[in-house]
Formats: structure tokens, C-alpha cells, sequence
């Protein structure tokens, strides 16, 4: 019984971070209170006994759009955003929109439902009044995590029963930068505030500057990004029937150096695990094009009976069309298997050649059985060890002729390849064995992708070829020198291409500044390039709070490899441990990690250890997996997701009720109590806070990781500075409470230019903020605000004010 409750629990585990996340700086609406006493609760959006609603969740948010604009680290962002009333009486209100942390606005646009309405801004103190004030009076800590940033503030108009009001609104920031790396933050959280899943929600932003943009990344959410030029990139998410969880964050770089940037986290008083986490993002040089290194493309594609059709038609356009943009200095050749094997040439063959070689690619025809290991050791037959060789490996069946063994074909490949070979394999529909392609790619410093029945194979190939037709720096390594660094992913590093970029993921100890080296190959010769003085944070606690979503991007890649590990390799105690502890300290769950969740009562050391116990277990008895079909390939789509995620996993919407993620932190809801998945009950007292009380009140606005936790609600359990603070209904005796020193975070410095930027001067007549005029933001009475020399020196004076400090 415990079993399965837990299992529900942490199944749960991800969704309830989707319905009842605390909200950042998202705009939302305060009820006045309603007519009726009691009312009845909101309309709950997920099956199952709803949490106690927050007197707050009277409205939906239908949906929300935000439209960004960055012109050299001037950001106007544009928020429109649709309030829906489901209650059967009249809501009204007062809107409040929590100002950016860092952000140098001068003034804001404000329109609900088409009408410039006048608002009130406030500044950091009287926010927090006013957000303590609305805390003491609705008894709901929602707005907690609010604290220590100002506010916009505004009358709304009654919203009629089942009625809507569209409030737009629009402000400029000048974006912060550190070592390069330019910083847009928008708050996106909501669902603490809507009584319903959004329908739609979306961040667009475009990007750009005077100088050439290098690396582009999100650490947040998963964005599509288009270069539209080498100075201007835009990017994009959006989802649907979702509550969002976190804020957005993109960060870029500028100029014309290759891009290495480094961002970390660190929470010394974390007492489960105080070892920092970091990321690297590397991208290459904008003018390396003319410096790409020669390679060797081997492709090898299967032409047996099972492809004959449109798929072996798609798979001959893809072939053309890595054959058509090869590099003038590369070589190539192309090796057919069914029954036997054909090859087009007896040597790799000079780029040169290539129109010779499409004829022979369009007679090709698919017939017989499926020789892979053959196949394989011919390709392998052509690698000199010269130059990078990439072998694009295409196949739709199981090995039925020669060898048919997997273990055997690997050992025969791996005995045979040259180690500077790349392998990329495909497998094509669900008849594959993902145990031998994945392996394969595994092994040999590639990657492994599935194309599903219905997808187009010559559209994926010939994307995947785009991103890897020019490299610039194979065999990649790093050298932290004498900071200790463990956990990185990916690993082994794969090779850096041009218009591409790397992110690496690991842990350190302790922090500290330290001289990293990245060495590569370029033509032959190691090339080491040395970046000076990066600094690996000691304590992150207080400052940015997008960083803090590094530990669960880290954690997301350590389970998808330790899962990819089990499938490939078999289960084993520590990794199931491993797998087990993860899961719950970070909230990563997933379809295939869903056996882990067993209860939420207990989640200490000893009871983590039971589970991965009873999971090992369960493992050894169960019957072997098929290494194909259609769940076979969608379990390693998802593991190889998971292992090269560029964003921490989102929880699932099955959770939404008893797991919530905060900031780096996961809680635990066991109907009563909410509590931080690093408190061990067996290990550890708590303090005890009373709710509302001046204690509770000077806590939340100590540390800022205590607000954010107190805001999940009258009760929970959290860890700052190892010490567990438990609130408690108000008026419970508590003892006397030690207040710890408020963070003071390190300000962002303005760069990367030698002068801050200013917000630019305003041309022309006002227009509605559906398109708003280059430069203008009218002011919230609807008269026009210059911003020229005003906003640029208040950004100035701001970021000297910092400077000095």
C-alpha cells in the first residue's frame, strides 16, 4: 500500500509545480472580497480533491503573450494578458505587476481593455507594505516571494460573471550583463493566480545588436531559435493548457571572439548537498567559415527490402543532399548493405567528385536482408585517422544476415574503428535495435535518432547534416585546473561546428576563481585556448534566481545517462540509488522514472534507501526489455531527451497537487504540510515559526529561498543555512526565532559596452500598444512620457550608484 502511494505521489510529483507554483512577477489581479461568504471554491483544473484554494484564485488567466524587443541591451517588453471571471459573481480588483528585478524603467504603458488607465508606482519598500499588508488580510502567503521588488499598481474594472478584461501594458529595461553575457529576465509564473491552466502562453523575443550575436541560450524553457542575420536572432516558446512554473530567461553573447561563457549556483547551507553547479556554453567565432577543418563523410545506408518505398526515395534525396554540401577540402564515400554490400568507390573520394556520384545514388534500388555488422566493418575500413570522420549511419531492421548478435557487432566495430570516428545512426520506424544503435553512438563519440512513422527521413537527415557540415574544434577537452570538478554532461565532448553551440553541465566543490582550458583539434594540431579568472560562485543565495534552475538542469542530464546506463547495461544498487535520491531531491520525473514514487510522508536518508531497495529488486525480476519496438524507441527518445536537455525537465501535469519546485528546491505536500524534499525527519529538528507573525514576516524578507517557500502556504517545512524553520498556525508557541542577516547580492554590471546604454529618445505620435511606436511609452495617464535623457540617466545613475558600491 505504501508502495503505490508513493508511487502516486511522485508521479505526482512534477505536476502540482504546474498548478500551484508561486508566481514571480507575473501580473495578476487582487480580489476585493467576493460578495458571497462563504464562496464557493474556483474550478479545479486537474481530477482528484482539490488543495484548499487560495482566496486569491477567483480568476483564469486565459492567456498570456509577451513580445520582446532587445536593440543593444535595451529591452521593451510587451505583456498582453486576458483575465476571464468563472466565478457566478463579479470579481473586482486591484492589478498589481511586480517590477523586474535589475530593471531600469522609467515608466509604463498601461491599458485595460483599450483605455489608458492611471497607475501608481511603487517603490521596492512600499511594494513589500503592500504586499505584507495583502498577506495579513487574505491570510494567503502567495504573494510572499514578491518581496524586495517595486510594483505597478492599478484599479481594475468590475469583471462581470463568465466575463474577461484584457490588460496590455509595456516597459523598458536596460539588460545587465556579466563577463559578456547579456541577461533578459520576464517573470512568467501564474499559476498561483489562475484558477485554471492557461490556453495559451507564449515569449517571443527578438534580439538585436551592432556587433555579431555568438551564443544564444535559455536555461529555462525550450526556445526555437532562427538566426535571421549574424547581428540579429529571435527566439521563441510557447505552450498550451499549461500553468507556467518559472520565469523565462535567455542569455546571449556579444562580439567577435568565440563565445565561452560560464554561469554556476551555489548553496552552501544546503545540508543534503553543498557542492556547487555549473554550465558552460561554448559557440565559435563568427569569421572561423573560411577556417573549417576538412573531413571524411562515410555514409552508410541500408537499401534492404523493408526500406523499398518512400522511405528509401526520402533517404536517397537526404543522401543528395549532404553529397551536394560537402566542403570543397572534404571526402566522402557511400556503402549500400542488404544481403551483401556495395560501395560507391574503393577509397574515400575528393568533394570534387560528387556529381559522378548522384547518378550512382539514384539507381541504387532496396532489396534482400540486413547484413549491419558487415556493413559496419567496412565503413570502418575507410578511416585513415587523418581528419575527423563523420559515419552517418542509416538503417530501418534488425541485423538478419552475417552476424546478428549485437554485443558481437559492437565488439567488432569497436576493434575496428579508427579513434577519431564519429558515428551518427538513424533508425528508421520501430523495427531497430536501439540497444545496438544507441550503444554504437554511445561508444563512438556520436548520437542516436529515431524517425517515427510519419516523419519525414530526408527533412531530419538533412537537418541534422546542416548543423554538422562545418567543424571547427574536434576532440574536445576541458582542464579546470586545480578546481575540483566531477559530473559533466556531456562527456566525452562533442565536436564544435560552426552556427552551433555546446552546453556542458557539471558539479565543483567549494567555488572560487580558476583558469579553464579548452583544447581541441584544428588540421591535425591540439590547439589550447585559456580563459582566465572564471569565477564558480561560493554562494549564489540572494542573487539571480534564474541560476537557480542550473541544479535541476543538472540533475535532468544525470538521470536520462543513468537511465540510458540501466537500459543498455542492465540495473545495479548504486545507480538505482543514484536514480532513486535524484529524483526526489530535484522533482525529475518522467514516464519512465515514475516506479520511484512511492509516498510522500517520509523521505529521509533511510527511506530513500528502502525505495532503491525494493526498485532493485523489482528490476532483477522483471523479464529483459525488447530492444525494439515502438516502446523500445520511445524509451530511448526519451532518455536521450532527458541526457542532452538544454532545459530542466518539466515536472509532469499528473503531480500538480502534491509536488511543487522552488527556485533549486523540491516540496513535498502530504496533506498538511508542505516540506522541503532535503529535510531529513529522522536527522533533524525544526524551528518553529508562527504564520503572520513579525518572526515569520522577518524571515521571508531575510532570504529571499524562505519567502518563495513560505508563499506554497500556511504550513511547510524548509532548510536555509541547515537549519529547518517549520511554520505553524498562527498564535502556536514557538520559541524565540534567531533572524539570520539579510543577503545583500552582488549588483550585475551594466557591460558589455565601456558606457552603459540609455533608452532610446521617442519619434512620432503615439500608437496602441498593439504596436507600439520605436522608442515611446506613453506614460500610464495616457499622455506621452519622453524618455530620452530622463531613463538614460537614471540608468546611469543607477548602475554608477552599484559601481561604487
Amino acid at each position: 500500500m505504501k508502495a503505490k502511494f508513493f508511487l502516486f505521489i511522485l508521479f505526482t510529483l512534477a505536476a502540482l509545480a504546474v498548478y500551484t507554483k508561486p508566481a514571480r512577477a507575473d501580473g495578476i489581479i487582487i480580489p476585493d472580497p467576493p460578495p458571497c461568504d462563504p464562496c464557493p471554491p474556483p474550478p479545479c483544473p486537474l481530477p482528484g480533491p482539490c488543495p484548499v484554494p487560495s482566496p486569491m484564485v477567483q480568476l483564469a488567466i486565459r492567456y498570456h503573450r509577451v513580445t520582446v524587443t532587445i536593440m543593444d541591451q535595451v529591452a521593451t517588453t510587451h505583456v498582453d494578458q486576458v483575465f476571464s471571471n468563472p466565478n457566478d459573481w463579479t470579481v473586482e480588483g486591484v492589478y498589481v505587476f511586480p517590477i523586474p528585478a535589475d530593471a531600469a524603467v522609467n515608466d509604463f504603458t498601461l491599458w485595460i481593455d483599450g483605455e489608458p488607465v492611471s497607475g501608481e508606482v511603487l517603490d521596492a519598500e512600499q511594494a513589500r507594505r503592500t504586499y505584507e499588508d495583502i498577506v495579513n488580510r487574505l491570510r494567503d502567503p502567495a504573494l510572499l516571494e514578491y518581496a524586495g521588488r517595486g510594483a505597478l499598481r492599478a484599479r481594475v474594472f468590475p469583471i462581470p460573471p463568465q466575463g474577461e478584461r484584457r490588460i496590455e501594458l509595456e516597459y523598458s529595461q536596460v539588460l545587465p550583463a556579466e563577463n559578456g553575457l547579456v541577461r533578459y529576465i520576464y517573470p512568467l509564473n501564474t499559476e498561483k493566480f489562475s484558477a485554471v491552466p492557461l490556453q495559451e502562453v507564449s515569449v517571443s523575443v527578438d534580439v538585436r545588436a551592432s556587433q555579431p550575436i555568438r551564443a544564444i541560450y535559455s536555461p529555462s524553457h525550450p526556445v526555437d531559435l532562427i538566426r535571421e542575420s549574424e547581428s540579429r536572432v529571435r527566439a521563441g516558446y510557447e505552450d498550451r493548457d499549461v500553468l507556467p512554473d518559472s520565469d523565462f530567461a535567455l542569455y546571449y553573447s556579444l562580439g567577435q571572439s568565440e563565445a565561452f561563457h560560464l554561469l554556476s549556483y551555489r548553496d552552501p547551507g544546503d545540508p543534503g548537498d553543498p557542492d556547487g553547479f555549473f554550465l558552460l556554453l561554448l559557440a565559435p567565432r563568427p569569421d572561423q567559415e573560411g577556417e573549417s577543418i576538412p573531413k571524411d563523410v562515410i555514409l552508410v545506408l541500408d537499401r534492404s527490402g523493408s526500406m523499398e518505398g518512400e522511405k528509401f526515395t526520402q533517404a536517397q534525396e537526404a543522401l543528395r543532399y549532404i553529397l551536394q554540401h560537402l566542403d570543397p577540402e572534404d571526402r566522402f564515400n557511400v556503402i549500400t548493405f542488404s544481403t551483401g554490400i556495395e560501395s560507391y568507390a574503393r577509397n574515400l573520394r575528393p568533394a570534387s567528385e560528387v556529381n559522378e556520384a548522384l547518378p550512382w545514388v539514384d539507381r541504387l534500388r532496396a532489396e534482400g536482408s540486413t547484413d549491419i555488422n558487415r556493413a559496419l566493418l567496412e565503413a570502418a575500413a575507410f578511416g585513415t585517422g587523418e581528419r575527423p570522420t563523420y559515419l552517418i549511419f542509416l538503417t530501418d531492421g534488425l541485423p538478419t544476415e552475417g552476424v546478428v548478435d549485437s554485443q558481437q557487432i559492437l565488439d567488432n566495430f569497436a576493434s575496428s574503428a579508427p579513434r577519431n570516428l564519429s558515428l551518427f545512426a538513424f533508425g528508421v520506424g520501430y523495427d531497430v535495435d536501439t540497444f545496438l544503435l544507441d550503444s554504437l553512438a554511445q561508444a563512438h563519440h556520436g548520437s542516436s535518432s529515431y524517425v517515427l512513422p510519419g516523419e519525414r527521413l530526408d527533412e531530419i537527415l538533412s537537418a541534422f547534416y546542416a548543423k554538422i557540415s562545418t567543424p571547427v574544434l574536434t576532440g574536445l577537452s576541458l582542464d579546470f585546473g586545480a578546481l575540483a570538478v566531477y559530473d559533466l554532461h556531456p562527456e566525452p565532448l562533442p565536436d564544435l561546428f560552426l552556427g552551433s553551440q555546446i552546453v556542458v553541465t557539471g558539479r565543483y566543490r567549494d567555488g572560487g576563481s580558476a583558469q579553464v582550458a579548452l583544447s581541441g583539434i584544428v588540421n591535425g594540431e591540439t590547439q589550447v585556448f585559456r580563459y582566465p579568472e572564471q569565477v564558480f560562485d561560493r554562494d549564489s543565495r540572494g542573487q539571480d534566481a534564474a541560476m537557480a534552475s542550473l541544479p535541476r538542469l543538472w540533475a535532468t542530464r544525470k538521470i536520462g545517462y543513468l537511465l540510458n546506463r540501466i537500459r543498455l547495461n542492465g540495473p545495479d544498487q548504486e545507480t538505482i540509488d543514484q536514480i532513486v535520491r535524484l529524483s526526489i531531491r530535484y522533482g525529475i520525473v518522467t514516464p519512465y522514472t515514475s516506479y520511484l514514487v512511492t509516498e510522500p510522508l517520509a523521505l529521509g536518508e533511510a527511506e530513500q534507501q528502502r525505495i532503491a531497495a525494493e526498485q532493485y529488486d523489482q528490476f532483477r525480476a522483471q523479464a529483459e526489455a525488447p530492444a525494439s519496438g515502438q516502446e523500445a524507441v520511445e524509451k530511448a527518445q526519451a532518455q536521450r531527451s532527458l541526457a542532452g536537455a538544454d532545459s530542466a525537465a518539466p515536472p509532469p501535469s499528473e503531480a500538480a497537487r502534491s509536488v511543487r519546485i522552488v527556485g533549486a528546491r523540491t516540496f513535498v505536500f502530504n496533506g498538511t504540510v508542505w516540506t522541503d524534499t532535503a529535510f531529513d525527519p529522522e536527522k533533524m529538528e525544526t524551528v518553529k515559526v508562527a504564520f503572520l507573525s513579525e518572526d515569520y514576516f522577518a524571515l521571508a524578507d531575510s532570504r529571499p529561498e524562505l519567502a518563495a517557500a513560505f508563499a506554497l502556504g500556511q504550513s511547510v517545512i524548509v532548510i536555509s543555512d541547515r537549519v529547518a524553520y517549520e511554520v505553524v498556525p498562527s498564535g502556536a508557541s514557538t520559541g524565540s526565532v534567531e533572524i539570520p542577516p539579510t543577503y545583500t547580492p552582488q549588483p550585475y554590471p551594466i557591460g558589455p559596452q565601456s558606457t552603459p546604454p540609455v533608452l532610446p529618445t521617442p519619434v512620432g505620435e503615439p500608437t496602441p500598444p498593439s504596436q507600439p511606436a520605436p522608442g515611446m511609452l506613453p506614460c500610464a495617464s495616457g499622455l506621452l512620457a519622453p524618455l530620452p535623457l530622463v531613463v538614460g540617466f537614471l540608468a546611469f545613475r543607477s548602475w554608477w550608484k552599484r559601481a561604487k558600491n
